[in-house]
């Protein structure tokens, strides 16, 4: 069991501050785990919207919820949303305070739409994400980067049992829950993209290119990788427009979130297959990618890329600053034109490789490598540097 002290913390202050706190995030990145451990701390009422008990309890919500006092649970939020206008309801109540709710969703594209219109200004939301290096400790990243954060597939007893898992989980999301949320998609059809996805990790999104390749439209193809992105299983991060002459890209770059399930669907089982297959510096890029977004916590996050060829894998802020961070799968870092055309076009406070190691040295003046190791450490002292 790895405590997550910090996801608790967070949602501690903002059960203290707003009326209706909800934590979002992928399936089984376990949000149920660390509600029930507030259920067991605090004077509480757990709703499961999975079981069919509780839906018929809240056939009539008002009632069922107005007489309740202290924390009240509602897992898998987006099974009902007609539970949203009531919520509002309850949380306005002059002596509302008395009670808080926390909901918990695990996968909808009009979840945050729908609780963001009905609930604007009573509810505080805070994504979760399977565990981080900061959460397992820096020495098992190579566990993390090939089984993923989830926390079943991270904590499996072996590799056989970790690789299970997550085929258990692509095969039940295709399954069970796209239709469980309204969504008539063809599971074939669904998994087919998300392998494509797979092999386009870290790379620009061509909606065209993806969709011949899979006889679907564009508009279709867009389709499933809204899907993918609102339930919290692709990143699509968004280019940096930079005032400057050069012609930039514009579309955005792909990334499977979870490299555990990225590893499955490109049908690698061990260290030694992703590290000997062509999306290797894919994969660890990705890896590195979430991390630092992970660490930070950034509400902006973008990348750079010319179509004269120079790049940089991400751009995030630390308050009032920009900082730049390239991602090589590489024992001996180095500078690249691609980096100083970078600094001298926009001019980041820093830039950062970072590479799998456990050192950090200087490879220019405003250049530094950092091995992943230490890499949540220096992430934290930037932070507080930056207030």
């Amino acid at each position: 069991m790895i405590e997550r002290k910090e996801y608790k913390t967070l949602i501690s202050k903002a059960l203290a501050r707003s009326p209706i706190t909800a934590i979002l995030g992928p399936r089984q990145c376990g949000k149920t785990t660390i509600a029930r451990s507030f259920a067991e701390e605090n004077a509480s009422t757990y709703f499961d919207l999975e079981d069919s008990e509780t839906l018929a309890r809240l056939e009539k919500p008002r009632l069922a919820l107005e007489g309740l006092r202290g924390l009240i649970i509602i897992d898998e939020i987006q099974r009902l949303p007609s539970l949203f206008p009531t919520l509002r309801v309850l949380a306005d109540r002059p002596n509302g305070i008395r009670s808080r709710f926390l909901l918990l969703g695990s996968a909808s594209p009009d979840l945050i739409k729908h609780s963001s219109e009905t609930l604007a200004g009573r509810i505080e939301f805070i994504e979760m994400s399977p565990f981080s290096m900061a959460e397992v400790g820096e020495s098992a990243w190579h566990d993390l980067w090939i089984r993923g954060g989830m926390p079943r597939s991270f904590l499996s007893a072996n590799e056989e049992d970790s690789v299970a898992w997550r085929e258990n989980f692509i095969r039940t999301f295709l399954e069970r829950d796209i239709p469980a949320l309204g969504l008539r998609l063809p599971p074939l059809q669904l998994r087919r993209f998300w392998t494509m996805i797979a092999h386009y990790h870290g790379q620009v999104w061509n909606a065209s290119e993806i969709g011949r390749s899979l006889a679907l439209s564009d508009h279709a193809v867009k389709r499933y990788l809204d899907l993918l992105t609102e339930t919290y299983l692709v990143r699509q991060l968004t280019p940096w427009f930079a005032n400057i002459k050069k012609r930039q890209v514009k579309s955005p770059k792909i990334y499977i979130r979870d490299t555990g399930l990225l590893h499955t669907l490109l049908r690698l089982r061990t260290e030694e297959e992703v590290t000997h297959h062509p999306k290797c510096g894919a994969s660890w890029e990705g890896f590195a990618v979430e991390q630092i977004l992970q660490s930070t916590r950034a509400r902006e996050s973008h990348y750079w890329a010319t179509h004269t060829g120079a790049e940089i894998d991400l751009l995030v802020d630390f308050g009032n600053r920009q900082y730049a961070f390239e991602c090589k799968y590489t024992d001996a870092p180095r500078t690249t034109r691609s980096m100083h055309t970078a600094l001298e076009t926009l001019a980041p406070e820093h830039l950062y490789v970072v590479y799998p190691g456990k050192n950090s040295f200087p490879l220019d003046e405003q250049i530094t490598a950092v091995g992943i190791e230490v890499l949540p450490k220096i992430l934290r002292d930037r932070l507080k540097y930056e207030g």
